[in-house]
């Protein structure tokens, strides 16, 4: 008798913070998050966020904080909490939160609670972490026999993908700021000499993460203001001190006859202007 091995392939996850869409790809059931993003500020140490399956079958989800270091590009990877670096501070110690996995019906709201307990002498900047959802493959081999239900003689690969949407949770603590710059903004080509994307680097100093939206805005000489680009929830985490981004532009003609400007614009979700700048079109 052969033993029959199981195979769970391609454990991968969403950040929901950056140039990317906030529903989670298709897995065991699709999930809605809300808010996509917890920021714990002064006197707050209660936050809740809401789960709903899309779906039209049960999907069970494991909840847990992983962390994840941002590169220049504004994509995340899982690092071990112990190659943090001094200046990644970590959030993950300071919250308590549950349940830590929910079986979600189709349609039905399920709520994870989230405390905040800080201990004392705690120094003063901005912690992170991100909570995972991690989708609960049906027949899990961590919730049963590692070789599956019905092994028989022979190899038997089952090749599944997990999936799952990651949360930040950031808390500040005592007195944190952050200031935004562009910068280098370029006209990208694309096919046959078409502009194709406005090129910039958004930077950050000060101790705690930017987030906002950026809008790109064309005003041909003589004529209106229309916006060309945008894109919501952008962040920058610390200690990152830049990010290199791009914005696919809709022009409305062709771009040996655009004159006048392009602004960028990066605010916060309630208005207020972080950064701007300028691009002159001859």
């Amino acid at each position: 008798m052969k033993p029959s091995v199981r195979i769970l392939l391609l454990a991968s996850f969403f950040s929901l913070s950056g140039l990317r869409p906030v529903a989670a790809d298709p897995g065991p059931g699709d999930l809605l998050v809300a808010p996509t993003r917890v920021v714990f500020e002064g006197r707050d140490r209660n936050a809740e966020i809401t789960l709903v399956n899309t779906g039209p079958t049960p999907a069970t989800y494991r909840i847990t904080f992983v962390e994840l270091r941002m590169d220049e590009h504004g994509g995340t990877r899982e690092i071990a909490a112990a190659e943090a670096e001094p200046n990644e501070l970590t959030a993950s110690g300071l919250i308590r939160y549950f349940p830590r996995q929910v079986v979600l019906e189709p349609l039905v709201a399920q709520t994870v609670r989230l405390q905040l307990r800080k201990p004392e002498g705690l120094a003063e900047g901005e912690y992170r972490s991100h909570l995972l959802l991690r989708a609960v493959p049906e027949g899990d081999p961590a919730e049963g026999d590692p070789a599956g239900p019905g092994a028989a003689a022979g190899i038997a690969i089952d090749l599944k993908a997990i999936f799952g949407i990651s949360v930040p949770v950031i808390v500040r603590h005592g007195e944190t700021a952050a200031e935004a710059r562009l910068a280098d903004l370029r006209l990208l080509p694309g096919k046959e000499g078409a502009l194709a994307a406005l090129s910039f680097r958004l930077e950050r100093s000060g101790n705690r993460s930017l987030y906002g939206n950026l809008k790109a805005t064309l005003t041909p000489r003589g004529g209106k203001p229309l916006v060309v680009a945008a894109a919501n929830g952008v962040a920058l985490y610390t200690p990152n001190l830049a990010r290199r981004s791009a914005l696919e532009l809709s022009l409305p003609a062709a771009p040996g006859e655009l004159k006048g400007e392009l602004r960028l614009a990066y605010a916060t979700p309630a208005g207020e202007i972080l950064a701007e700048t300028l691009l002159v079109l001859p």
